[in-house]
């Protein structure tokens, strides 16, 4: 991301996680550090079968956009945030987190230049939720800083 130009984000969830995602989606809209935001659903107004997308797809697909350039970060949701981590961090390049408390939301990117966060639906109040995407977007990865050649054996293990 270029300073100034603001983020371009990603918001997804499963049928878990949907009702967050809708709230976070509408808070990043209105928010002015935010140049872009991507809704990969799912959405209450899904076909069925959209509707009941797994996990594994939403995490995937979030990935994929940010390895490939189309936004910078991204928002996940799912029952306990745990399974759309797991399913970001297998695409290369990727570093997602769960995280339910300011602290580790912080550390996400200031320590480990976490490109995906995620949250449970099941887990954290919706309050809270609001709370930390709002922290969590306001904090950059310093490259210059003592966590930069712990992330850079990530990238280096990774060959990317």
């Amino acid at each position: 991301m270029s300073p100034g130009a603001g983020l371009r984000l990603i918001v997804g969830a499963d049928e878990a996680g949907v009702d967050y995602k809708d709230q976070i989606l509408a808070d990043l809209r209105a928010d002015p550090r935010v140049a872009k935001v991507i809704d990969i659903g799912v959405n209450r107004g899904d076909a069925p079968e959209h509707f009941a997308k797994p996990y594994p797809y939403v995490g995937i697909a979030a990935g994929e956009l940010i390895r490939d350039g189309q936004a910078d970060r991204a928002i996940l949701f799912c029952g306990t945030g745990i399974g759309v981590a797991i399913a970001a961090n297998k695409v290369d390049g990727i570093r997602a987190a769960t995280a339910h408390d300011s602290f580790s939301v912080e550390r996400s990117v200031l320590s480990n230049d976490c490109q995906v966060l995620t949250m449970g639906q099941r887990v954290v109040g919706l309050e809270l939720a609001r709370r930390l995407a709002r922290e969590w977007i306001g904090y950059s990865f310093d490259p210059s800083s003592a966590s930069a050649d712990k992330v850079k054996v990530l990238t280096d293990f990774e060959g990317c």
